[in-house]
């Protein structure tokens, strides 16, 4: 009979533990990335930490599987932030998330594989770039997972006192940056229709009507995608006029999906079956658009259908 070591997993106990986990590892890795990519290549590392080849695990970690997973995944996408961070210095234009985007009716479910919150809103994440690594940890883990400050210092491995610190400096910073929006999914979906509307037709007067007048667009291309600007474009005339020039240059054909991040409603620009664009809007409680996030890069559209 062969000898496992005491802290060894077999195949199908391992892969359990790790399915029942994984949705929840993939939301916290994704919010503290934004890029389903590298999630879920820190995923593929936390599996590998649990695989039954690893023959470390102390018997704690065994019985706690969920901290243990929490705590490999969360340390990996720490190290992986800092990666993204020297590579965002060479990325071309404004860089935002990577959508991931579902049927705006549907209920999320295993392929979502990300909690309906609103800490996934695009305008939060947005925000959450302006931290630093451990920052942004801190924030997600308390914030938006509850995850009590002792725990996340077991996490990070940090003093409780550091990290209330390090929580009341992220919340203080997220908090100013980030208005109070509109709560009711519907008004917000009726906004976003009323402003692709439009936006498509080139209606500069509807626009001006829609926008608030401090709106803010950021447009993420990349190097393949097109971008209306390299830079944000700020305030309710040069946005109006920019949408309005871009409409004009429309090929007919195109045609437009209604979708959601997260709890964001969203639109998506298809070319026949191709997604060209996914617009997601920031809505004031006054029913305007103050936010407006246009990832039009192809390599953070290849999830959308």
């Amino acid at each position: 009979m062969e000898h496992r070591p005491a802290g060894a997993m077999d195949t199908d106990a391992a892969t359990g533990v790790f399915v029942r986990h994984r949705e929840l590892l993939f939301s916290v890795v994704y919010t503290m990335l934004g890029s389903v990519a590298d999630t879920e290549d820190v995923l593929q590392e936390t599996w590998l930490s649990l695989a039954p080849r690893n023959t470390a695990l102390s018997a704690d970690e065994i019985a706690n599987p969920r901290a243990y997973l929490v705590r490999v995944a969360v340390n990996h996408a720490l190290a992986r932030r800092d990666a993204m961070i020297r590579r965002r210095e060479t990325y071309v234009g404004q860089w935002l998330p990577e959508p991931v985007v579902r049927e705006a009716e549907a209920e999320p479910d295993a392929a979502d594989r990300v909690v309906r919150t609103e800490a996934f809103s695009m305008a939060l994440l947005v925000i959450l770039e302006s931290l630093t690594p451990l920052e942004r940890a801190v924030f997600v883990l308390h914030e938006v997972f509850g995850y009590p400050h002792t725990e996340i210092a077991e996490i990070i491995g940090r003093t409780p006192a550091s990290v209330r610190q390090i929580a009341h400096r992220a919340r203080g910073h997220a908090r100013a940056r980030r208005p109070r929006g509109h709560t009711d999914p519907k008004a917000r979906r009726e906004v976003t229709e009323r402003f692709v509307a439009a936006a498509m037709g080139g209606d500069l007067e509807e626009l001006l009507a829609v926008l608030a007048p401090d709106v803010t667009l950021w447009t993420d291309g990349g190097e393949r995608g097109p971008a209306t600007s390299l830079r944000p474009v700020h305030g309710a005339d040069a946005v109006a006029r920019l949408f309005a020039e871009v409409a004009r240059g429309l090929r007919p054909g195109y045609r437009v999906g209604y979708r959601a991040v997260s709890t964001d409603p969203c639109a998506v620009l298809f070319d026949g079956d191709a997604p060209l664009a996914v617009v997601v809007l920031d809505v004031t409680a006054e029913d305007t658009v103050r936010g407006i996030y246009s990832v039009t890069n192809p390599d953070k559209l290849t999830h959308i259908r």
